[in-house]
């Protein structure tokens, strides 16, 4: 299974979350993560570990057009021109010539820069800085506007998304203006619902963990998932999700599990303000 951006590009079905993987134990880390079979790392200038990432990849000794690697602009770099050396810094820091994926962090719309910042990747793109170019945490609003102030798209966007927090509406929204969905926290973190019998049934049906079924559930909905775990058991366990079939009736049980205040710590992307 692979998701499919709208230019044809083939993403993996399941990417591996970097955060806040950092130092000597960050890098062991990711390279056992390339080692299992990921081939999509997602980090984010924010992270402070891209050197890391460009690390692992190079001890992996993978071929680097093997491996996607996706990164972050913050808010602080939302001008044009700071976004523009935002992604040349994220370049030399992942030691690579080119990003495969370059996103906005947040919007920050008190700012109201992230048209600027959405210019500069724009731009990026066009001169083969970026390959791919997307969002982190838009609304429907901010999507539209960047779209109508550009007339280009985002091929990604990367929201909270769990079965605490299922966002059918933004999932709809990304599907109606083809852009791909892409969720961090995949699992909820603390609040992730590992003993609701919905959950406990599907992976005893199917002799697999909580989550597991968690993130099948992710696939099932249209969703790439970005776990992050440092643990190589862990690591191949949530690889190897694409082979589960979650019925239709245990995703609907599964998305039930939604509560309207479902936010991890309140990030709503209207309010929320990461520099």
């Amino acid at each position: 299974m692979t998701h499919t951006l709208k230019d044809g590009t083939t993403l993996p079905a399941v990417g591996f979350g970097t955060y806040p993987l950092k130092g000597e134990e960050g890098v062991a880390a990711i390279v056992s993560a390339l080692e299992v079979g990921y081939r999509y790392l997602d980090t984010a200038v924010n992270y402070e570990n891209e050197t890391e990432v460009g690390q692992a990849l190079r001890r992996s000794g993978l071929p680097r057009e093997e491996v996607v690697l996706a990164t972050k602009i913050p808010g602080r770099f939302h001008e044009r021109e700071l976004a523009l050396r935002s992604l040349a810094d994220s370049a030399q820091r992942l030691g690579v010539e080119r990003i495969d994926v370059g996103l906005i962090h947040w919007p920050n719309p008190s700012r109201d820069l992230y048209v600027d910042a959405w210019r500069a990747l724009v731009q990026a793109q066009q001169e083969g800085l970026v390959a791919h170019i997307g969002v982190s945490n838009f609304t429907a609003a901010h999507l539209d506007r960047i779209i109508e102030e550009t007339g280009v798209a985002p091929a990604i966007n990367q929201i909270e998304l769990h079965p605490r927090f299922p966002q059918a509406e933004m999932r709809a929204a990304n599907v109606e203006r083809g852009i791909l969905t892409q969720a961090w926290s995949p699992l909820g973190k603390r609040e992730a619902p590992f003993d609701e019998p919905a959950v406990v049934a599907a992976a005893e049906r199917l002799d697999v963990t909580p989550a597991q079924v968690l993130l099948a559930w992710h696939l099932a909905v249209g969703s790439m998932p970005l776990p992050k775990s440092a643990t190589p058991e862990r690591q191949r366990a949530n690889l190897d999700v694409p082979r589960l079939a979650l019925t239709n009736a245990e995703i609907a049980a599964i998305t039930e599990l939604g509560r309207a205040e479902g936010r991890l710590f309140g990030g709503d992307p209207d309010t929320h303000e990461e520099l």
